[in-house]
């Protein structure tokens, strides 16, 4: 999925929700644990229950490296079902160079055939450019995170009394396009939103923290929306562990139309 196609799946489903499938098997609803596949079962259910009112599944490739060759297994089981009417990111993170750089471009776009990458840009362009070879497949470089200890390094000033964050998110604008690159920002940064949109006014970004982290989206959309939305809004724990019973996908149901039906008035 490109970004043309992208933008007319938000405009069709009223929609620029993404469910993160951070599917942790010693949290799914313990009856799923007596079925053959139980952590793909949990995934397959909250697909099928989420799937009208969400554009994009996010899956944090940790809840499945954590099990071994068997999450590869279900990762790449789980991005199959999912199929090609949603965009699907794999949220791992990645951020080597050279050789490794490519094998990784390789595992997450060839053999997983996701559309998107979260990484990491630490170790500048190298780290990134072997995923940008790939056509219509998208590069999610982290720009400004919400976790406390963001500080340590993203709030740094530099000697244009421009914080790292910044600098990151401007420089690595350069190495893609708003076409084969996305950016990360957390919501419980929202206003910031409004510097970052100003330096990148055409890149969508990946915005992870609403719902169970306190993010507003109303505030997200205030300041990052663009004409194009430029938005993909992510919950993961308030949607998929609604409830821990027989009825947890009918209320991951509940929760993804709950944000849906507020994303309407903004499309």
């Amino acid at each position: 999925m490109n970004k043309q196609q992208l933008i007319a799946t938000i405009r069709q489903r009223k929609s620029f929700l993404c469910v993160g499938l951070d599917s942790d098997i010693q949290k799914i609803p313990s009856f799923l644990l007596q079925t053959e596949d139980p952590v793909f079962e949990f995934n397959r259910r909250i697909i099928d229950a989420t799937r009208d009112y969400c554009v994009a599944y996010k899956l944090n490739t940790a809840f499945y490296e954590s099990l071994g060759a068997d999450g590869w297994r279900i990762m790449d089981k789980t991005f199959h079902y999912i199929g090609k009417s949603h965009f699907t990111i794999a949220d791992a993170k990645r951020g080597d160079i050279g050789n490794t750089c490519d094998m990784y471009a390789r595992a997450f776009f060839e053999q997983m055939q996701c559309n998107a990458i979260t990484l990491s840009p630490y170790m500048g362009r190298d780290s990134v450019e072997s995923f940008l070879k790939y056509p219509e497949k998208f590069s999610i470089v982290l720009g400004l995170t919400s976790n406390p200890s963001a500080k340590d390094f993203q709030y740094l000033l530099l000697q244009d009394d421009k914080m790292l964050y910044k600098h990151i998110i401007q420089t690595a604008a350069t190495w893609g396009t708003s076409d084969n690159m996305m950016f990360v920002v957390g919501a419980t940064r929202a206003e910031w939103l409004r510097e970052i949109r100003a330096i990148t006014p055409n890149h969508f970004l990946l915005v992870p923290g609403v719902g169970a982290q306190g993010g507003s989206l109303e505030e997200v959309v205030k300041y990052g929306m663009n004409e194009e939305v430029g938005l993909l809004v992510n919950s993961s724990r308030a949607i998929i562990y609604a409830s821990s019973d027989n009825d947890f996908d009918t209320r991951a149901a509940e929760e993804a139309a709950k944000l849906q039906q507020e994303m309407m008035q903004w499309i």
